[in-house]
């Protein structure tokens, strides 16, 4: 007999899946701006306040993989090879993400849907509309927050550790700057190998910089 509590975390599951997909259909379909969570609601036949217990903003529904994302992040810190710092650690995430073709750093034409966080159509969506840039802004600002805390208890340093802040946030802008490229370089060429160059070149030549930055530190 399956265990109730599973079995519960599974539908649970299940339904935030079963509304993230019917929101992604409707951005497709008509633009984010355009649609409304009474609408979402709607076609996930859920009721409203069933969408707010899973999401609690639209933004969330588009930027439905920003947890997983985070406890990626979470995960590599928390199982690093005591020999490898945390940058360094990090900067060969970069490097497996590109390598495995993770969704994140994955570069694909509009054409093909922006379901996956690294195509272009995802990206032109969120420049699009000015509440997913600012919902885009404050999830970077928190996870640089998720990143400095990660890498303090990887150290077992205590949260709130200014080092780990200063480093979190070299990084997070690193990365930033490295899609940014990446993504303008894709749009100009079309080509999803010089794309995943470009941002792995700029995560290496950051990486450089935060560890002499951070030089004398437990995170370099």
């Amino acid at each position: 007999m399956s265990n109730p509590t599973d079995l519960r975390t599974r539908k649970r599951l299940a339904m935030r899946q079963g509304i993230s997909d019917a929101a992604t259909r409707l951005f497709q379909e008509r633009g984010f701006d355009h649609v409304t969570v009474d609408e979402i609601a709607a076609a996930a036949d859920v009721g409203r306040m069933t969408v707010f217990n899973h999401f609690p903003r639209k933004e969330d529904m588009f930027f439905d993989r920003d947890e997983e994302a985070r406890e990626m992040l979470r995960a590599s810190l928390r199982q690093r090879d005591p020999a490898i710092s945390p940058i360094e650690t990090l900067r060969l995430l970069a490097h497996k993400l590109v390598a495995e073709e993770s969704p994140y750093v994955r570069f694909a034409s509009a054409a093909r849907g922006y379901i996956s966080p690294g195509s272009q159509g995802f990206i032109e969506t969120i420049e699009g509309s000015a509440s997913l840039k600012a919902r885009a802004r404050a999830i970077r600002d928190e996870i640089t927050q998720v990143v400095a805390e990660a890498m303090a208890a990887s150290v077992r340093r205590e949260a709130g550790d200014t080092d780990a802040a200063l480093a979190a946030g070299l990084l997070l802008a690193t990365w930033t700057v490295a899609l940014i490229q990446a993504h303008q370089c894709f749009r100009q060429k079309q080509d999803a190998a010089e794309a995943k160059a470009v941002f792995l070149a700029i995560v290496d030549k950051g990486s450089l910089g935060i560890k002499a930055a951070m030089a004398g530190t437990v995170y370099a």
